[in-house]
């Protein structure tokens, strides 16, 4: 649904002439607020529109008019975007694209939990929630920003260690958690290094007991050294989706 914001007052507002959805004029004020529903009305008889007009005197009032997300008119939003008529959709995805980033995510999973059997004895886990959230980083979007190599560790490890500061500041909380959170964001807009997964590295740290001892050295492991491994298995996809097709 689609908003105009028009100042003053509203005068021959047309509806749209081939949607069966009404659109609305609503009026706000300050004090005290109103709400005015204007419908547009289709004569039965006769060529032209019945059109509703809506004045307002006050200059403390604003209005507002409401379409139907149908309505394509310039000036709308659109939240779903439409094909054009005559245009093939460029989505069609070959069996391959499909299954090589899909294996590549299951040989990344049963690699991590096969060194995580290794670790068990010490306490640690290589596999880790934001691990998974950049494998469908790096094998379903490999061009994505997100994917590039330098956003993705610059914001693994500068992340990871704002959870550890984070931790020995304000100790376990929310407090911790917030601060760290907006501090990760901050520290990637800054360096233009905008990786999502990385932003729950802090929160993974804060809330995990298991990762306390490793202390500053969270920010390589296991975050930083699982991308390591996961970027050498999306090279072996790519290779795979560029070769073996089908």
């Amino acid at each position: 649904m689609a908003v105009q914001h028009q100042p003053g007052y509203c005068n021959s507002l047309r509806g749209p002439k081939n949607t069966s959805t009404s659109s609305y004029c609503y009026n706000s004020s300050l004090s005290p607020p109103s709400f005015i529903p204007i419908l547009w009305r289709r004569k039965k008889s006769g060529t032209k529109d019945d059109r509703s007009a809506a004045r307002l005197n006050s200059s403390n009032r604003s209005q507002f008019v409401i379409r139907s997300s149908g309505d394509t008119g310039s000036g709308g939003l659109s939240w779903w975007p439409q094909p054009e008529k005559g245009v093939l959709p460029a989505s069609r995805v070959s069996l391959s694209d499909v299954v090589w980033p899909s294996a590549g995510a299951f040989a990344a999973m049963a690699l991590l939990g096969r060194i995580d059997q290794v670790m068990a004895p010490r306490g640690l886990s290589f596999t880790i929630a934001p691990l998974g959230a950049v494998c469908a980083v790096l094998f379903a979007a490999p061009n994505s920003p997100a994917a590039q190599k330098y956003n993705m560790f610059v914001a693994q490890v500068g992340c990871a260690a704002f959870g550890v500061l984070a931790l020995s500041i304000f100790g376990p909380g929310w407090l911790a958690r917030g601060t760290a959170l907006a501090a990760s964001i901050a520290f990637m807009i800054i360096t233009g290094a905008t990786h999502p997964p990385a932003a729950s590295l802090p929160i993974l740290f804060i809330d995990g007991a298991k990762f306390h001892q490793l202390h500053l050295w969270y920010a390589l492991f296991p975050g930083a050294a699982g991308c390591v491994l996961l970027c050498l298995i999306q090279e072996i996809v790519i290779f795979l989706k560029n070769s073996c097709k089908f």
